[in-house]
């Protein structure tokens, strides 16, 4: 099949220019974030509010609302809307702080990611703009007064989309070429009634010149040419204009601090930041420049969208600064590119038939490409302060991240959430790469790369965690995302990338010697390393020093590195077949996976096992100060983690690699000790292949029996971070008197570690239980039809792992499924959202899932790594078609 036209842009190059050069790159929140926090004490939340943000210019970033920006964020667009109701323009998305909110940091408006392409060529958003008053008082006040137990108050508790009145409004845009992009604005007015909207397209620069660099003194310039036309001139990006068809007005002021109305100082501009929410609200021509000239501009529409109906309004933006008829062309381009975004997603989509998958998995898609974000810190010159501050800057007592001065970040990153989490976070990221690999394999590619330069990684070969704490720990999974994102590029292109292999493979090796050298604490091979990205599943914050003292061996913290080796052998073992020198890395990560294996069974030489023969599962082992040893009985997936240590490697590839075979076979015969770690080397699986893991059979076999149990960790939506035992049984820890438990929680979180706005105890992430699908896999290849588990446990029903695999995955995909009574589980609770034909066919991707009826939860446009729902959308239909029986046996 000959690609898409699509497919052709994003290989014309493989950086973010071209036409990535324009893209949605703009944050959804700059304000509250840690780049803009210039306090003494760290308080990010409350240096600058969302009340603050139309006032108080931004150093590291923008934000807005549906918008667009160039690839270093130097020229940004959004939208802002008024809808003659309230007291301030919507000229950004508003929600609860982390101390504000019940459960921490929270949006609260209605907006949905519909389409994208990864050139973004054509794209597609749609945001609910309520048109009574913006609840923002009472989304406050229930947010403060609610306590952890209770649910989060969204926008539509308030009520305000009951009667329908509200406008739905769709954000397009579509490139003619590289520089010239169109902008279509649609405002459907849902109301029974007529009602006012004000749309202001908006554009500006983001503000280099406030900061006291000489370097930067430049300021560059938009100019207004009657009500048509807003001309750009801007050093580095050229010349452009911003077309606009039928425009009301042009408003002029300038992207300055507003230093008079936050800080009672007199301002240096005439015409602030807030001048354009200043003069739609109160009417005063004193807020804008009449001369019609700024660092920022809005075109106003006024409009008056008849009940039931729509009214649309057209924009160009454009090099091409002589378009004697900008417009004439405008549909004809806007079809051909969503004609061509049909026809990617066509090729793309090939194997899912079922239509309400399609939509499931291209609304995930376009979720993916919309959280790309232009990603800006300067650490050292962030912790120095700038020469010229907006208000008095007296250092900090609190130094955030200084150990990261080296940092220097100015790239296109995929984030988590562009407002819940508009920073990378590292572990996260590597889940993205994944899902976006099959869209941009060089844009995944480059995403790895990238996070892994020298700018970014410590010297000391540590990967930044995420923006709050850059030195905590993140699980170490980048390595298999390289390994998963070369074999889709492969796989897609029938080519192998050896280069980005070996490239990405130098730098884990700097990665790998930071995690043996500072988190196996006894020098053993058992590894700790903090929260490991699981936040509040274990008794103790495992990123604090114990309250007892001594220190923690994880299983997970194991299991991840047991995982590590093995993809770092796999990767070597590839790389090997094209420069054999790397025979001798396959080896070395061989010999310290065996390594690691032996110390989970036998800490120190202690006789002390991660693995607990009582109750068959893995355990984290507290060492106390008196050398004392003892096992944290929680039923977690830190004990499901050592599943994820699996490799297979076949007799074909061995032969390819004499040299690595024969140090296997050295160690299998000199080193009887470690050879007895591994599961069955000498028997031959399915096509003589041989099994590197963790687990025989038989603790497989009794972790799998867990797994699978409905009263444990099998929901109907997936593999619960906490088996549900500990709701009837928490597990508790006394120490002098204070009791520290873990108690099975479904949903939101009930304690304030890592300020209470996610929650491993109980809960469905996507992440692991996607890790657990790809090795249970690797398992099926090894052991084929002939090895048989009962799924559910205590069913009765056999059948081979794969079945039991495809399952639970088809249990990931039903969350976002209409049931047998037309109910999607994720919107458990929300009629609205159900069977309204305004919401019903959008779809939210939540950070995490209720463990019992699979309702949304956390920050609701995770589309990172709950977008690997696209990834288990195609991996179902390669594997078993939907609604074909499963053919088991029963007992």
């Amino acid at each position: 099949m000959e690609n898409s036209i699509e497919r052709e842009r994003i290989y014309t190059r493989a950086d973010n220019k071209g036409w990535k050069k324009w893209g949605p790159y703009l944050s959804e929140r700059s304000w509250g974030t840690v780049r803009e926090d210039y306090s003494v004490h760290g308080n990010a939340w409350g240096f600058i509010t969302h009340d603050m943000a139309r006032s108080r210019a931004y150093r590291w970033g923008e934000d807005g609302i549906g918008g667009l920006s160039d690839n270093k964020g130097h020229v940004c667009f959004a939208l802002a809307f008024w809808n003659h109701s309230d007291s301030i323009i919507k000229e950004r998305l508003f929600g609860l702080t982390g101390p504000e909110g019940n459960h921490g940091e929270d949006v609260k408006e209605m907006y949905y990611y519909l389409d994208s392409t990864p050139t973004h060529s054509y794209m597609k958003m749609l945001y609910k703009y309520p048109q009574q008053p913006f609840p923002y008082s009472r989304l406050v006040d229930e947010g403060r007064r609610r306590n952890r137990l209770e649910p989060e108050f969204e926008l539509v508790d308030t009520g305000i989309f009951d009667s329908n009145q509200y406008f739905d409004i769709f954000i397009e845009y579509a490139k003619n070429n590289e520089n010239d992009i169109l902008i279509k604005i649609t405002a459907h007015n849902r109301y029974t009634k007529a009602a006012k909207l004000t749309m202001l397209p908006t554009l500006w620069f983001r503000n280099t010149w406030s900061w006291g660099y000489e370097q930067y003194a430049y300021k560059p310039i938009l100019n207004g040419i009657a009500t048509t036309q807003i001309a750009v001139d801007h050093k580095l990006l050229g010349k452009y204009k911003l077309y606009c068809e039928e425009a009301d007005e042009l408003l002029f002021c300038e992207n300055e601090t507003n230093t008079e109305r936050l800080y009672g100082i007199p301002n240096e501009s005439l015409f602030c930041k807030d001048g354009i929410n200043d003069y739609i609200i109160s009417g005063e021509k004193k807020h804008v420049n009449p001369n019609q000239i700024g660092s920022k501009a809005s075109a106003r529409y006024v409009r008056t969208v008849p009940a039931g109906d729509s009214v649309t309004i057209r924009l160009r933006f454009s090099q091409d600064t002589h378009i004697s008829q900008p417009f004439a062309d405008f549909d004809p381009i806007f079809n051909e590119r969503l004609r061509e975004a049909d026809e990617f997603y066509d090729q793309l989509q090939n194997n899912v038939t079922d239509p309400e998958l399609r939509i499931i998995q291209r609304q995930a898609y376009a979720g993916m490409l919309w959280n790309k974000q232009f990603y800006y810190y300067n650490v050292n010159e962030w912790l120095k302060g700038d020469p010229k501050m907006p208000t008095p800057f007296h250092g900090r007592a609190y130094q955030r991240n200084s150990g990261w001065r080296h940092m220097y970040t100015a790239n296109i990153l995929s984030m988590p959430d562009k407002w819940e989490y508009p920073w990378f976070a590292a572990w996260d990221l590597a889940f993205h790469t994944l899902t976006l690999a099959r869209l941009d394999p060089n844009f995944a590619k480059r995403q790895l790369a990238v996070i892994l330069r020298e700018y970014y990684m410590h010297p000391n070969g540590q990967i930044p965690a995420y923006e709050w704490n850059f030195g905590d720990v993140n699980p170490p999974v980048h390595a298999w995302a390289t390994w998963k994102v070369y074999e889709i590029d492969r796989d897609m292109n029938g080519k192998g990338d050896i280069n980005f292999l070996e490239r990405v493979f130098h730098k884990l090796l700097l990665n790998f010697t930071w995690w043996v050298n500072r988190k196996d604490v006894s020098g053993n091979s058992v590894f700790g390393g903090g929260f490991l990205g699981l936040d509040n599943i274990g008794v103790f914050d495992r990123s604090q020093p114990l309250p007892m003292g001594g220190h923690i061996e994880q299983a997970d913290g194991t299991g991840w590195m047991a995982m590590y080796t093995l993809n770092m052998l796999r990767i070597s073992c590839e790389i090997a077949l094209t420069r054999p020198t790397y025979q001798d890395m396959a080896s070395k990560f061989f010999e310290h996976f065996l390594h690691i294996a032996a110390a989970m069974k036998n800490l120190g030489g202690q006789g002390i096992s991660l693995w607990d023969e009582d109750d068959q599962f893995y355990y984290d082992v507290l060492h106390t100060p008196d050398n004392a040893s003892m096992l944290l009985k929680i039923r977690s997936m830190v004990g499901l983690i050592p599943l994820f240590a699996v490799e297979i490697l076949d007799d074909s590839l061995l032969e390819k690699l004499p040299d690595f075979k024969r140090r296997v076979e050295w160690v299998l015969t000199n080193r009887p000790d470690l050879a007895s770690m591994i599961s069955r080397w000498h028997e031959p699986g399915k096509g003589a292949t041989h099994l590197l893991s963790l687990l025989r059979g038989h603790r497989m076999k009794m972790l799998l029996k867990r797994m699978f149990d409905e009263t444990e960790f099998l929901s109907d939506y997936g593999i619960r971070a906490l088996s549900k035992y500990h709701g009837e049984k928490p597990y508790e820890f006394n120490l002098n008197g204070e009791i520290f438990q873990v108690k099975y929680v479904p949903n939101e979180s009930e304690t304030s570690l890592f300020g209470g706005n996610s929650n491993w105890r109980g809960p469905i992430w996507f992440p692991v239980n996607y890790l657990l699908i790809d090795s249970l896999l690797k398992f099926y290849n090894y052991y084929g039809d002939d090895f048989e588990i009962e799924y559910p446990t205590n069913s009765g029903q056999v059948m081979s792992i794969k079945e039991a695999t495809v399952l639970v995955a088809e249990r990931l995909v039903n969350i976002f499924r209409r049931d047998e009574n037309g109910k999607i589980p994720a919107y458990n609770g929300y009629k609205k959202y159900q069977d309204d034909p305004h919401f019903k066919d959008m779809h939210l991707f939540f950070e995490y899932f209720h463990g019992d009826n699979g309702s949304g939860l956390g920050a609701n446009h995770q589309t990172g790594w709950t977008g690997l729902v696209a990834d288990l959308i195609e991996f179902l239909y390669q594997h078993r078609l939907q609604k074909e029986p499963v053919h088991a046996k029963v007992l």
